[in-house]
């Protein structure tokens, strides 16, 4: 004989039994979508060279601080805007496109006695700390590689957006404003130093587009900065060239 079950009881059976399985499953569906959508928050952009500028300034004889810019830098950043500290950042800097706004100035710059970009015709920068500040402002630090030279650097760093890009292909897209000042000759460049500043002010203004790859996949072959005042040999090899373009900057 089976035992008795009370009819609330039974009731309560029928209808519990068929939905329990259902509002397990539901809360099992409810954790995955928060876990995908936290783990979403990450992405993966890749450096726009078009409407990416390195700005610097320098002293020019006590009588104007020079303008150059460089454009067309290449790179990855990983960015969580919920979480700046997890963010990853690599950039390539063609130094050979320094624009002074004068071709004769523009060789004098990157002649053999100052930049020397047919030695190093490369800056990079690989972040490898980010200290957030508030949601739109960050402090990255990170190794700068400069005429063969890696030093510690610090920027500052505002989000200025992120979202679609209004034209076609609509990517997601993120800009940010920099800053950070830099000695020259802490890279090995002090030629004409009665005539240029050492002191660097550099602004850079970047857009960075969504990519389907994970960030740092096309910058592999960047490697490790160089070691910090390791351009020894290549200081002197530079000061021995007899400044072979004396044109002043």
């Amino acid at each position: 004989m089976k035992p008795s079950v009370p009819p609330s009881s039974a009731r309560l059976f029928r209808v519990a039994s068929p939905w329990s399985g259902r509002w397990l499953a539901g809360i099992c569906l409810l954790l995955l979508a928060a876990s995908a959508w936290a783990g979403d928050n990450v992405k993966h952009y890749t450096l726009d060279p078009v409407h990416t500028r390195v700005m610097f300034t320098v002293e020019h004889a006590g009588y104007s601080n020079a303008i150059g810019t460089v454009s067309g830098s290449t790179g990855s950043l990983r960015f969580d805007p919920d979480d700046w500290s997890s963010a990853q950042l690599q950039v390539r800097v063609p130094m050979q496109r320094v624009d002074m706004g004068d071709e004769k100035w523009n060789r004098a710059t990157q002649a053999r006695n100052l930049l020397d970009t047919e030695a190093f015709p490369e800056a990079t920068f690989i972040s490898t700390a980010i200290e957030p500040i508030d949601p739109q402002h960050a402090s990255v630090t990170g190794m700068l590689t400069l005429h063969g030279i890696s030093r510690e650097i610090v920027m500052q760093v505002k989000l200025n957006a992120l979202k679609r890009y209004p034209l076609p292909p609509f990517r997601r897209t993120v800009g940010f404003s920099a800053s950070t000042t830099i000695s020259r000759a802490d890279f090995g460049i002090d030629a004409w130093s009665s005539l240029i500043g050492d002191r660097v002010d550099l602004r850079i203004e970047a857009e960075a587009q969504a990519s389907r790859g994970p960030a740092g996949a096309a910058e592999d072959s960047m490697g490790a900065p160089a070691k910090a005042d390791a351009a020894g040999g290549d200081e002197a090899a530079a000061d021995d060239t007899g400044h072979d373009t004396e044109t002043v900057p």
